[in-house]
């Protein structure tokens, strides 16, 4: 069984802490495929500036 099927398993059976779990490893993948779509980004905000000012 997956790490998140396990969560998924613990949250049927009333685990508290199971949700924040699956949630930090869900956001921890969706975090790799972004990188892996995107490219890395360096750290600190992003702002585009493709749309001219009236």
């Amino acid at each position: 069984m997956s790490d998140a099927t396990l969560l998924l398993a613990q949250i049927e059976s009333g685990d508290s802490t199971a949700a924040a779990q699956l949630l930090a490893l869900l956001y921890d993948e969706l975090r790799k495929l972004a990188t892996n779509k995107n490219g890395p980004r360096s750290p600190g905000p992003h702002f585009t500036t493709d749309r001219a000012r009236s």
